[in-house]
């Protein structure tokens, strides 16, 4: 968005590797569910400093759509990956 803009090519450059390392987890994912970590590390560093942009910039986009959609990503893997190993979910017998 920030090279559609304005021509940022830091903007373009970013967009490209996050987007490239989220679809690497994205299909590490795929192929195995609890392989998760590169996908919940990479969205965690992209959730952080998108948000701190949006605390500084008080904008909603980029950074803030962004922000929103990690969290709703991490909120996912969570739900999906740990809620699947807790205790409760196994049946016994």
């Amino acid at each position: 968005m920030g090279y559609a803009k304005a021509g940022s090519i830091p903007s373009l450059g970013a967009g490209l590797i996050f987007g490239s390392i989220l679809g690497i987890g994205a299909y590490q994912i795929s192929r195995d569910p609890s392989n998760y970590a590169l996908m919940l590390g990479t969205t965690t560093t992209l959730g952080g400093i998108m948000g701190y942009r949006f605390y500084n910039s008080k904008k909603f986009m980029p950074a803030g759509l962004i922000f929103v959609l990690s969290v709703g990503m991490l909120a996912k893997l969570i739900v999906k990956n740990v809620g699947a190993k807790s205790p409760m979910s196994v049946k016994s017998g």
